[in-house]
């Protein structure tokens, strides 16, 4: 079986956190948070990194991390663009935003042909998290059905003092399978645990703290990237008309339809990990603080990519 290769999502706007989040030092050596994602994938066996980029980001991006982890692992970068829909279909005037997550992924539909898994640039997922990705990506594959897997994280171990998040707060069945993902695009730490809001805080709705959350790590074969690209278009009809500048095509959304329908199943693998992410600026001082620790305990080298 082909080596699972590693697609990190790394053309968001940043838009909380202001400027380009992803190429942001977190140690004194220089390290993004993407050099450890990197690092864990080549251990644990990964054989090439797809960087999802913005065209215009691309001299920074390389500069950043790119070359460097070109001489580490096949490296390879596509890139999504507002301009790349389906024939017929036209960015509505005044458009920014990107696409979405499974927009995003599909950008990669012309240079994947084996299994592989999608991180976010900007999120921190612990070693464990890869080590699983790679034993499910090289010992699963579909059937009559697509067999797909996600990392899950607890609720509690991904959330910031900062502020609120979007998480994807999953359902399982007894043996460990995805039956549905509910999006709760603001969820806050509150006094009495943790809540989330969908009427701008008049509400707020208690979410255990043990929840099992999506941080967009999931591991897929090939077959998603021409789902991706059929269900495009009728997300197009769907929505454009309704939120011309600020729709997304989501990743998640289209693996829930999957399942819906009975062609996809997930299972979905638990990490015990804290996930560590910059959200907002404030975020970055506790960041930096955990991987020096990490570094402390011996998880990691003082410097990753030693020449």
């Amino acid at each position: 079986m082909k080596k699972p290769a590693l697609v990190v999502m790394a053309a968001g706007m940043g838009s909380r956190y202001g400027g380009l989040k992803q190429i942001d030092p977190i140690d004194r050596e220089g390290h993004i948070i993407m050099d450890f994602s990197i690092y864990d994938a080549v251990k644990a066996g990964f054989g090439k990194v797809i960087f999802i980029i913005k065209k215009e980001n691309e001299a920074d991006f390389k500069a950043a991390i790119g070359d460097r982890i070109s001489e580490q692992i096949e490296t390879e970068y596509v890139f999504q663009d507002l301009h790349n829909l389906p024939e017929g279909y036209e960015v509505p005037d005044g458009r920014v935003k990107p696409w979405g997550t499974g927009h995003a992924v599909l950008s990669c539909l012309d240079v994947i042909d084996g299994p592989f898994a999608v991180v976010n640039a900007d999120d921190y997922y612990g070693q464990n998290a890869f080590r699983m990705a790679y034993d499910f990506l090289t010992s699963h594959q579909d059937d009559e059905k697509y067999h797909y897997m996600m990392v899950g994280y607890m609720l509690e171990n991904t959330l910031t003092e900062n502020g609120h998040v979007a998480r994807g707060v999953c359902e399982t069945d007894e043996n460990g399978y995805l039956t549905g993902i509910h999006e709760r695009t603001r969820i806050e730490k509150r006094a009495d645990g943790p809540a989330y809001t969908e009427d701008d805080g008049a509400t707020w709705t208690a979410l255990p703290q043990e929840s099992i959350v999506s941080m967009n790590m999931w591991g897929f074969t090939e077959s998603i990237l021409q789902e991706l690209k059929a269900r495009f278009s009728v997300f197009l009809d769907e929505n454009l008309e309704k939120n011309p500048l600020k729709c997304e095509y989501f990743l998640p959304f289209v693996v829930d339809e999957l399942l819906s329908e009975g062609k996809a199943d997930v299972r979905v693998l638990k990490s015990l990990d804290r996930w560590y992410g910059v959200t907002y600026k404030e975020d970055k001082e506790v960041v930096v603080k955990a991987i020096q620790g990490l570094k402390d305990k011996g998880l990691y080298p003082q410097k990753l990519w030693e020449e």
